[in-house]
């Protein structure tokens, strides 16, 4: 079994209707749902099969607040990971704090203000068994990260979590995208975003069947195409899109 440490390993949805998000990325994505949380606390769970592979909670209501998803990151001790993340000038948002029994976690902001979540898992969490095999439908397969410094976030990230440079595609106005290695495959890219982009952001990529049934499947849902489809190198498909809350995604597929 491949060391968790450094690697992305839960996804979160913070939205503003949960019951309809919900049916439209079990429409679209294939997944299904389960309650998992209590009435003081309701979450929603993502499966393939009896699998949990993300998760969804009901966005507070805060100026400012819009549904997103944000990735989980695993470390072996995430206070440790305050200091560690706060020195290389990242930012703390939420202190780390208990969900019982199963893990620990903490809310930062990179250098540039692209959120994600820090995690340790508790040591008498069982390990789920049958974990849907890497590129299946329903998996995470690609993690993107919109920097306004591509060069200075990769850095930041890898100095971190120990990420290995996994080659680089050029692309022109726009500079280089610098893909980077989780468990020795590529497993993201990071990039200097556009500057009609207001804001730095990681985006993760759904595998699905095939892409342009999905792409049906989610304009029909209410979501909408933002750009795509289009074929990329490797030659997957993929499509980035908002959902009918407004929170953006990506689908992938080996198949148009």
């Amino acid at each position: 079994m491949s060391n968790p440490q450094g690697k992305f390993g839960w996804y979160e949805l913070m939205t503003t209707d949960t019951d309809a998000a919900g049916a439209f990325y079990s429409n679209v994505v294939g997944w299904t749902t389960q309650a998992v949380g209590g009435p003081d606390m309701p979450y929603t769970t993502f499966n393939i099969g009896g699998t949990g592979v993300a998760g969804m909670m009901k966005l507070p209501e805060m100026a400012g607040s819009k549904p997103s998803w944000i990735g989980y990151i695993h470390v072996d001790d995430v206070d440790a990971y305050v200091d560690k993340v706060t020195a290389a000038g990242g930012k703390l948002h939420k202190a780390p704090f208990d969900v019982p029994g199963m893990l620990r976690l903490a809310v930062f902001a990179d250098p540039q203000g692209a959120a994600f979540i820090l995690f340790t898992s508790n040591p008498a969490m069982p390990t789920p068994p049958n974990r849907p095999a890497a590129g299946s439908p329903g998996t995470i397969s690609w993690h993107e990260l919109m920097a306004t410094n591509g060069a200075a976030a990769f850095d930041f990230y890898t100095k971190l979590f120990g990420w290995a440079e996994a080659g680089s595609i050029d692309m022109g106005p726009m500079g280089a995208y610098q893909m980077f290695l989780q468990d020795g495959k590529p497993s993201g890219g990071i990039m200097t975003k556009p500057a009609e982009v207001p804001a730095p952001f990681w985006t993760f990529y759904f595998q699905v069947d095939n892409i342009n049934a999905a792409i049906e499947r989610l304009k029909a849902g209410g979501g909408s195409v933002i750009n795509g489809p289009h074929q990329v190198p490797g030659d997957d498909w993929i499509v980035q899109a908002l959902d009918p809350q407004g929170g953006m995604f990506a689908l992938v597929s080996k198949t148009a």
